[in-house]
């Protein structure tokens, strides 16, 4: 029997459309044919390191082809990306890699002052790969460039099923300690049929990927329905304003995804009327609320607009919201996908009537198979068939969901999660604090803001400055709180647990 993986998707798109584009990454372009030889030639090169199916191949990269040439690989393979945060302090990459248990780890060379210190501990990681090293310039660590030149270019024989992992991307817990959402071949597929179904990626997509494909929006929202479809990704590895608009007009773009404060910077580009943005035939947002005026912006200019709602745990689509139902369903975010089912529920998981308030439950061959070695947490989570999202919602007389409070007291700030809890964690271990306590607060720029409320031990102060000093190296820069205050206890109930509610409004 054929493979069914996603790792076939490139080997079909050789056949059916070889000679057509597919990355565009600064300098390089590789068509489906020169990207799936290079893809099973780095298959092969790792099957020679002794990559077997289920293993786990970390990677620590910055946007490019190679985060992307990774991913193929291993389903070629049947083994498992584990794409890193590269933001991340590098105690907070210590613990995925000791977690995760990866017998390769591929990293930049730029990560290399975080990755040098992991080489020799007992972590399991048996081959260092170091992309970006100058010819010429000396390394122990085995050479990317080097290490596929010398694989084969013949198709890895392996008969990868969809109900296969083939992705592990990591998301953190109400605990504070992330957990690796497992994502099978099956899940990513359905994703792609599910985005299909509601947003309009073409053959001839030329997409841009700029948010960064360590997160499940930027691999899973557009650029893998369009490599899917057969069109082309053409890969930015940084957010600038400028750089994005010049891109856009230059490989005449015709969609692009971006978090709500990347959207809000190019807005703010002062000649941004200049640049040709006529190729763009539409625009998507997540990852956080949308300010209707960047809708509406882009709606004036002819440009559809939508806003996506969705989890790690989903692979990740959920829910869409059309532009045109932007303005008269202000807040929601829109209707299930054709292949997701939802339910709003109260505590004993019976439905709720219309309009009311109750828990998210979410139902899919989208939806992920568990949490990497967390049975009780994937217990908590799957339960009945339905994913428990822990986000608080109700639905209207016309099925468009509003989200009432995200999952438990999550931050999204400029796009990235942040689990108070887990700053808190950092934060106790200050010696001047007694107590502390981490919400999100608004933020114009970012959507929301990292504030922490303390209480000090007596006859001890503390500046936000220095508060910000003893996180840096604990946290990665987007979880450090940006507010501080200083109280002299924490408000709390009969129960004795935190009032965030209170602290919010400050």
């Amino acid at each position: 029997m054929a493979s069914m993986g996603i790792g076939r998707w490139l080997t079909r798109r050789e056949e059916l459309s070889g000679e057509k584009v597919a990355i565009v990454c600064g300098d390089h372009r590789w068509t489906y044919r020169s990207l799936n030889r290079r893809v099973n030639r780095l298959a092969n090169a790792l099957n020679d390191l002794g990559v077997r199916e289920g293993d786990r191949v970390a990677v620590l990269l910055p946007n490019g082809s190679e985060i992307l040439e990774f991913l193929f690989a291993c389903a070629k393979l049947g083994a498992i990306l584990v794409p890193i945060n590269f933001r991340l302090a590098p105690e907070e990459v210590r613990y995925i890699v000791e977690d995760a248990v990866p017998v390769c780890l591929a990293y930049h060379r730029m990560f290399a002052a975080t990755v040098d210190p992991l080489q020799g501990e007992d972590n399991g990681v048996r081959h260092w790969i170091r992309v970006g090293t100058p010819a010429g310039e000396a390394s122990p660590d085995l050479g990317y460039e080097a290490l596929v030149e010398g694989g084969s270019e013949e198709e890895p024989e392996r008969d990868i099923s969809l109900d296969r992992v083939h992705m592990m991307m990591y998301t953190s817990g109400t605990t504070g300690k992330p957990k690796g959402a497992l994502l099978t071949h099956g899940n990513t597929t359905w994703n792609v049929v599910n985005t299909l179904g509601r947003i309009p990626v073409g053959e001839d997509e030329i997409t841009l990927t700029v948010a960064p494909l360590f997160h499940i929006g930027a691999m899973n929202i557009l650029t893998t329905p369009t490599l899917y479809r057969g069109g082309t990704v053409v890969v930015e590895d940084r957010f600038d304003p400028l750089r994005l608009l010049e891109a856009i007009e230059r490989e005449r773009v015709t969609s692009l995804f971006l978090v709500p404060a990347m959207w809000l910077a190019l807005l703010q580009v002062a000649d941004f009327e200049r640049y040709d943005l006529r190729s763009l035939r539409f625009a998507v947002s997540g990852g956080a609320p949308c300010p209707l005026t960047v809708i509406e912006f882009f709606q004036e200019r002819g440009v559809p607009f939508f806003e996506g709602f969705g989890m790690t745990e989903t692979s990740p689509s959920v829910c869409i919201l059309d532009g045109a139902d932007a303005r008269r369903k202000r807040g929601s975010v829109g209707k299930p996908l054709m292949h997701v089912d939802v339910r709003i529920v109260d505590d004993a998981d019976r439905d709720v009537p219309m309009g009311e308030v109750g828990e998210l439950l979410v139902r899919g061959p989208s939806v992920m198979v568990g949490y990497w070695n967390r049975p009780r947490e994937t217990r908590e989570a799957l339960r009945d068939g339905w994913l428990h999202t822990g986000d608080l919602a109700r639905r209207d007389e016309e099925g468009f969901l509003y989200l009432v409070d995200r999952k438990k007291d999550m931050i999204i700030t400029g796009g990235e999660n942040v689990y108070p809890v887990e700053v808190e964690q950092v934060l106790y271990r200050h010696p001047k604090i007694r107590e502390a306590a981490v919400v999100g607060i608004p933020d114009d720029r970012w959507g929301e803001s990292v504030k922490a409320v303390v209480a000090v031990k007596e006859g001890e102060s503390l500046t936000l400055e220095e508060l910000r000093a003893f996180c840096d190296g604990k946290l990665a820069r987007y979880k450090i709180p940006r507010v501080l205050e200083v109280v002299e206890a924490l408000p709390r109930n009969a129960a004795g647990k935190v009032l965030k509610t209170v602290l919010r409004r400050g």
